[in-house]
């Protein structure tokens, strides 16, 4: 839930390029972290951060992007959750080239890996070898970097997109709907936000009728501050505790 609702904006469709801007929206040093609230009680924090890297990948230079996930309070004495995540994406491109998880939640445990071969439209993984659809597919940490960074200046009311993504032992599409504006109120202060509508499916989680919501920062960094879910019992709610280490002013 935590990683699903990080992902930010897709665009154009599963088969086509998706266009980003000529900078990136992050840089090296940025620290965001958040707290997932389960009606008013925190259950959950997460930070996610920007890292320098001496790995290259096809002799290209690569970000690191680190995420680290853990229950807190009363549910950490329940239900312990410890999940990490890394993924090398190309300085440039922001496409991944590796990906690695590594899962502890109660008992259950995962550790996946992942080679991104965009050029031949490939991921090898220790659960197989899967073709993609696009030269631009994701795992969910390199998708929500590179979903800041697109090229959203001629976006429209009720447009909606979709972002190809890897995960376990599938290729999805997420499609998310652009809703409007809002202005949000957060510990940073009162943020413009663009708000989307991510899609999801109903199931054990999800009610049938479950909207995702998500409001990222109108600004230079298209930071996600909140993101809201109504779930068979009460709702999920995602909110920006502190950023640190962001390219342009928040808000501005």
């Amino acid at each position: 839930m935590l990683m699903f609702v990080l992902i930010s904006i897709g665009k154009f469709g599963v088969a086509q390029e998706l266009l980003v801007k000529k900078e990136a929206a992050f840089m090296e040093g940025e620290k965001l972290s958040y707290k997932l609230k389960y009606g008013f009680i925190t259950a959950a924090e997460a930070t996610i951060k920007v890292e320098a890297s001496d790995l290259k990948f096809d002799g290209k230079p690569t970000y690191k992007l680190v995420v680290d996930a853990r229950t807190s309070g009363t549910f950490d004495v329940f239900y312990k959750i410890r999940d990490h995540y890394d993924s090398y994406i190309d300085k440039t491109e922001l496409t991944p080239y590796f990906y690695q998880e590594d899962v502890r939640e109660a008992k259950y445990r995962r550790q996946d890996k992942a080679r991104f071969y965009q050029d031949t439209k490939k991921v090898v993984a220790n659960t197989g070898t899967y073709n993609t659809p696009t030269k631009q597919t994701f795992d969910l940490v390199s998708a929500y970097y590179f979903a800041r960074s697109l090229d959203i200046s001629k976006i429209k009311l009720n447009d909606s997109f979709k972002l190809n993504y890897f995960l376990g032992d599938e290729i999805s599409a997420l499609e998310i709907q652009y809703v409007g504006k809002e202005t949000i109120k957060t510990k940073l202060g009162n943020i413009s936000c663009l708000k989307f509508s991510p899609s999801i499916k109903p199931g054990r989680i999800f009610k049938k009728d479950s909207k995702l919501y998500l409001w990222i920062t109108d600004d230079g960094n298209r930071v996600p501050v909140k993101a809201q879910v109504e779930i068979l019992v009460g709702s999920v709610t995602m909110e920006l505790n502190s950023a640190t280490g962001l390219k342009y002013p928040i808000g501005k």
